[in-house]
């Protein structure tokens, strides 16, 4: 009778040892960022985050976030580009809790891949590190999970969650938001995460260009597609967490996936209507590259893409200068966008 054949984790895909090696080429760039806030982070089963006597009285709130790059992540595997698509990942988030004042304190994030290759994962920690620095948050944890058969070779996916802090009262909720207030709109570099399925689509499958091909405006496919979607939350926090003085903004919508109509009206009180004037800003030249190469109405280009403005401020009219200048201080490049109306809650572009 022949014995039995030993079949181990690694016969199965898993290898154990490229995991360590993994961990060991993370641990600099995760430590990196620690504060003296961080009492316990990679390695341990669950990382801790001190909240000292700092914030006593401040009756602090958490804010989080969690999100995903999205297929964003394709354009990373065809180029071999991975640091970028962590930072993306990081000021996605820390926009996110912006939105509502709140200051990141720390972040957590998820890699889960059908082979691990630990020079890659180091890479996406290594942009997780950079824009969590920027961010002034640290990286407390994560989970890096290798699963065969679930991924194709060479692909990952990526995730995470940051939580933030802000005063109770300071949260910025929309709830001042009133007819005759001003909506300022802050400039997106390009596509920022969202929309890349059909960008994707247009680019490869549509006009058959390839990752190293220049697009008509000089740019390489890949360095337009790969830009860093921009962290807005350091200028927005300098607007909302300004002490007694008080908030100089009633409200803010970070524009994700849904455009502009989809994330400004989240933020709008009912009996707010929000007029956006769509010939108002610059826009950057993929969004009209994109619209003739797929024939999109412009209706669907507003609910699929940012279309060149990446975070919108609702603001009293009396502010609008002191806003605007702030946001220059930051070299945030800005735009009188739109006002808010009475009217149904809805925002219209027009």
């Amino acid at each position: 009778m022949s014995e039995k054949k030993i079949i181990t984790y690694g016969d199965a895909g898993v290898d154990i040892e490229a995991g360590n090696r993994a961990v060991e080429l993370m641990k600099k760039h995760v430590e990196s960022t620690f504060t003296s806030h961080v009492l316990r982070g990679l390695g341990s089963f669950g990382a801790m985050y001190q909240m000292d006597d700092y914030y006593e009285g401040f009756n602090p709130v958490l804010v989080s976030s969690a999100d995903g790059v999205g297929t964003k992540l394709k354009l990373a595997f065809m180029t071999g580009i991975h640091h970028t698509v962590g930072q993306c990942l990081v000021n996605h988030c820390a926009n996110d809790i912006a939105t509502q004042g709140a200051s990141p304190l720390f972040f957590l994030d998820y890699f889960a891949t059908g082979k691990l290759d630990p020079l890659v994962a180091e890479q996406v920690v290594r942009g997780l590190s950079i824009a969590c620095l920027e961010n002034e948050c640290a990286i407390i944890g994560g989970e890096s999970a290798e699963m065969p058969d679930m991924y194709q070779i060479g692909e990952y996916d990526l995730a995470g969650f940051i939580v933030g802090m802000v005063k109770k009262d300071m949260l910025l909720t929309g709830e001042g938001i009133r007819p005759g207030d001003i909506a300022i709109g802050l400039a997106s570099n390009g596509l920022h995460t969202n929309g890349y399925s059909l960008a994707r689509r247009l680019i490869f499958d549509e006009q058959k260009l390839g990752t190293s091909d220049m697009l008509p405006w000089e740019v390489s496919v890949a360095d337009e597609l790969m830009r860093i979607h921009h962290s807005y939350s350091k200028a927005i926090l300098n607007l909302t967490q300004r002490g007694c003085i008080g908030s100089l903004i009633e409200g803010a919508a970070h524009v994700t996936g849904g455009g502009i109509p989809g994330n400004l009206v989240r933020i709008l009180p009912e009996g707010c209507k929000a007029i956006i004037n769509s010939a108002s800003w610059d826009v950057p030249p993929i969004f009209p590259y994109l619209q003739r190469a797929g024939n999109i109405p412009s209706s669907e280009m507003n609910k699929t893409f940012n279309n060149g403005i990446g975070f919108i401020v609702v603001v009293k009219k009396e502010k609008v200068e002191d806003v605007r200048w702030n946001l220059d201080q930051y070299n945030e490049k800005n735009w009188i966008i739109g006002e808010i109306v009475e009217g149904e809650r809805e925002v219209v572009l027009v």
